[in-house]
């Protein structure tokens, strides 16, 4: 009985070895990956149904989008489709990522964005709107680790206490470390994952200037008269988003509608005196805008000559916008009417 099902399968590879061998190499060269993504062009998150005032859904006529990039880690065949399919490009995978920092850390860092600009979005648009809030409970995260720094802190670090002093100011905690020799060894508690540790810093001198080698992000809550909620998904991440979600809270406060009917898209950063920061990628947002049908599309400045030359290459019929400011976002909004 053995025997012939030994012979069986003697049989068998004998006369399918060439198709075995065929899926085998076909199996590792669409798993094995590269060092490269390829990147293409994204579509819309349409925030209408991710916002809520008083627990309520704002209704307007047209609709408010985040333009996104896709990106797809690298393999042979995905590899070889982009030298087939237009808009689609290799990219080092490396690229998003900083130096010494590895994509979890990266990962980490583009999460803490998000909670970043959720958290920049409501208070300025509520300065804009002239609503009354107060900040609580401010968390300052480790965003990133320089090459050049001597320290036991991680991406994701709390920073509770630097030498013995709570920290409620990341900005406190660099003016602090001006005032200490070069080469002084700091003493940090962070909450890291849950749990109270100690770590530390050597400071050291660049520029005329003293760092310990991090970058920190800051979240905090905020409490007023009305509850703004921004719904995320799991899958979201990076400060991109950050103009387009300061314009839907703003419009849902206000009792307006900017959008007078339209599909208005754009992306950008928002930094918490309104101004509008540049992202990557916006090529593929534009292209990825104008399948979905975006009337508008606002860019952040230093983004406007890369997207205009995407859309005179392309021929499309779409209005792009240049923004300085959430301000100038809103008034060429308001200008619609």
């Amino acid at each position: 009985m053995f025997n012939n099902i030994y012979d069986k399968i003697k049989n068998f590879m004998k006369d399918y070895l060439g198709m075995i061998i065929f899926i085998g190499i076909f199996l590792f060269l669409t798993f094995y990956e590269i060092p490269y993504d390829v990147n293409m062009p994204g579509g819309l998150i349409s925030l209408n149904d991710r916002i809520e005032v008083d627990g309520k859904k704002v209704e307007t006529k047209g609709t408010f989008n985040m333009a996104y990039v896709s990106s797809i880690s690298g393999s042979l065949p995905h590899i070889l489709l982009s030298f087939v399919i237009p808009d689609w490009d290799i990219v080092p995978s490396s690229d998003s990522t900083y130096e010494n920092e590895s994509y979890e850390d990266a990962l980490k860092r583009n999460k803490l964005y998000l909670e970043q600009s959720k958290d920049y979005a409501k208070a300025v648009a509520m300065d804009a709107a002239k609503i009354k809030y107060e900040v609580s409970n401010k968390l300052n995260y480790v965003a990133y680790i320089d090459v050049k720094a001597k320290t036991t802190l991680k991406v994701g670090d709390d920073i509770l206490e630097m030498n013995g002093e709570k920290v409620e100011d990341i900005t406190i905690m660099s003016d602090l470390i001006q005032k200490l020799p070069v080469g002084s060894k700091i003493e940090f508690k962070v909450d890291r994952d849950g749990k109270e540790v100690g770590a530390e810093a050597i400071t050291y001198e660049e520029d005329g200037k003293k760092y310990v080698g991090i970058s920190a992000i800051t979240t905090f809550d905020m409490k007023s008269d009305i509850d703004v909620q921004i719904k995320t998904k799991d899958s979201e991440s990076g400060p991109s988003g950050g103009l387009m979600m300061t314009l839907m809270v703003y419009n849902a406060i206000t009792n307006q509608d900017l959008t007078h009917g339209k599909q208005v898209v754009g992306t950008g950063t928002i930094a918490l005196d309104g101004s509008v920061g540049e992202i990557g990628g916006v090529k593929y947002k534009v292209i990825g805008a104008v399948k979905e049908g975006a009337e508008i599309f606002l860019v952040p400045e230093g983004n406007y000559k890369e997207a205009m030359e995407v859309k005179k290459e392309k021929g499309y019929d779409i209005e792009i916008v240049s923004v300085k400011t959430f301000t100038d976002a809103v008034n060429y909004l308001e200008g619609l009417k």
